[in-house]
């Protein structure tokens, strides 16, 4: 780790030199306010010490300095001097500094200043750099209000593969294929947007997680990164509510871009977690039940919510759906059995 040491005295600077590359840290050392705020620019350290008393700009006017550039702020601050006063104190620390160690200082106090400062400081990098790493995975595929709850408590969620229940929606637009080939290709784009849209609207409102867009279709999980005790509910809730929407939405669309969708939901175990390499990786379920989802989505027709019996048990009570026997499905050695869900229970 860096330390930035600003002190006019070339003694003291050989001094703290000396015990903070004993504690094998890199130094940089310079004598008055100026250099410091270059050096604090230039060398991003992860510590300053500041005196108080240099020629020029003051270390009080340095700190105010650093404290207002957004990209030094977060640089933990050690003010050294030898104004002993209650006032100098209080001013320091309203500033911003972190600490405030008075001269003479013994080595061993300074020592175990800076090895709490650098400690306090690695804890707030990687806390950051966990909210970092959550939004930059969730924000474009979940609520905002659920990147608030991640963010919040950012062990809520764990970023590497797990197994889990879930419950999978396959979503896809039926007859696109055909439509797309009588479009112009701005039209196309056009149209599926606009359904998409449509979809991740209603499908982020009901707390579901955007997994990828499929061509003219998506891939949504629930129960995931968030718990939700109801997520096969959820699913089924949001499937009703796109399809129940469709008449109005399509009053915008000329008669031939008016298209059905379909949806294929089932609830099961699945590995749950980042997929990828380490400069690529895209949060994901993988297993049978991603699979199981995806092939009741390929039996639809007219607007269809098929669903397995595993999210049938769990919604039962809360709609009305007939069953349509077994399937054999492709990737699976066991039959599906299959409901259709008509709509919700009054």
């Amino acid at each position: 780790m860096k330390v930035l040491i600003a002190e006019d005295s070339l003694d003291s600077r050989l001094l703290l030199t000396d015990i903070l590359e004993s504690m094998s840290f890199e130094v940089v050392a310079v004598g008055d306010g100026s250099s410091a705020l270059d050096a604090a620019q230039t060398e991003r350290p992860d510590l300053i010490l500041l005196d108080v008393n240099m020629p020029g700009m003051t270390g009080f006017d340095v700190l105010e300095r650093l404290k207002a550039d957004p990209e030094l702020a977060s640089i933990p601050v050690l003010m050294l001097t030898a104004l002993a006063g209650i006032e100098d104190r209080v001013k320091g620390l309203g500033l911003g500094a972190d600490d405030y160690l008075v001269k003479p200082y013994s080595p061993r106090e300074l020592i175990a200043r800076v090895s709490t400062r650098l400690r306090a400081k690695r804890e707030s990098d990687e806390l950051r750099e966990s909210r970092e790493r959550i939004r930059a995975t969730f924000e474009r595929f979940v609520a905002p209000t659920v990147v608030e709850q991640l963010l919040a408590d950012p062990d809520q969620v764990t970023l590497g593969g797990r197994l889990q229940e879930i419950t999978v929606m396959f979503a896809d637009l039926e007859g696109f294929t055909t439509l797309s080939e009588r479009l112009e290709p701005i039209e196309v784009i056009d149209v599926l947007n606009r359904y998409l849209e449509r979809i991740v609207a209603v499908l982020k409102d009901g707390g579901g997680t955007i997994d990828k867009y499929l061509g003219d279709g998506v891939m949504a999980l629930f129960n995931t990164p968030l718990p939700q005790a109801d997520h096969a509910l959820r699913a089924v809730r949001a499937a009703l509510r796109i399809r129940e929407g469709l008449d109005e939405f399509h009053k915008g669309f000329e008669a031939r871009c008016r298209l059905g969708i379909n949806f294929g939901i089932h609830t099961g175990k699945a590995i749950v977690g980042n997929v990828g390499t380490a400069d690529l990786m895209d949060f994901t379920a993988v297993g049978d039940t991603v699979n199981t989802a995806s092939r009741l989505q390929g039996l639809c027709h007219g607007s269809q919510v098929l669903i397995s019996r595993a999210t049938y048990e769990q919604v039962q009570e809360q709609v009305d759906a007939c069953a349509l026997g077994s399937r054999r499905v492709k990737g699976r050695e066991e039959p599906v059995e299959i409901y259709q869900v008509t709509e919700m229970k009054l």
